[in-house]
């Protein structure tokens, strides 16, 4: 991808990435996400306990459901996850071009890494979650607002549905 972030339609450029969540005394929860560059809205999700392989397939099964002719760039960074023979066969089998970050370098997944950081400080550091299953319903809300009521300054000021409706017009 080449830090090429700018989409000229909807779903012609995915991002992913998993990030770490605790809850309780130190249990740990893994949120998968994707990204669409095109209106910068979250295309679909999955929290685990697991950081594994199945926790980004679930993630993409979701995804394809909703899209299923979506033939986008996919950028990740390097995880093990995302370079497993599963994953790459299935991403082969959907016709998805893999792009993955160079070893090191968060930027090159920069629109990813900033939706994490808007998640967590918007939501995420504002609670203590003692269960995982509050913590799963307080994510679901969030990327429900996310997607459908945040405005976006990138977007002109318009909520990821609203650019997305705007621009099938």
């Amino acid at each position: 991808m080449n830090r090429e972030f700018s989409s000229d339609r909807q779903n012609e450029k995915w991002v992913t990435d998993i990030t770490e969540l605790k809850y309780g005394s130190g249990s740990k929860a893994y949120l998968s996400a994707v990204l669409d560059l095109y209106g910068r809205n979250i295309v679909a999700f999955s929290l685990s306990r697991r950081n594994n392989t199945p926790l980004v397939l679930d993630t993409f099964e979701q995804a394809f459901q909703k899209y299923p002719d979506a033939k986008p760039l996919l950028h990740s960074d390097r995880g093990v996850q995302y370079t497993s023979r599963s994953f790459r066969k299935e991403m082969k089998r959907a016709g998805v071009c893999q792009s993955m970050s160079r070893v090191g370098r968060c930027l090159d997944n920069a629109p990813m890494e900033g939706f994490w950081g808007i998640l967590k400080t918007e939501m995420y550091y504002l609670y203590h979650f003692e269960d995982y299953e509050t913590l799963r319903k307080t994510i679901c809300a969030y990327i429900d607002f996310y997607n459908n009521d945040r405005y976006q300054k990138k977007l002109g000021c318009m909520t990821p549905a609203e650019f997305i409706a705007a621009s099938a017009k």
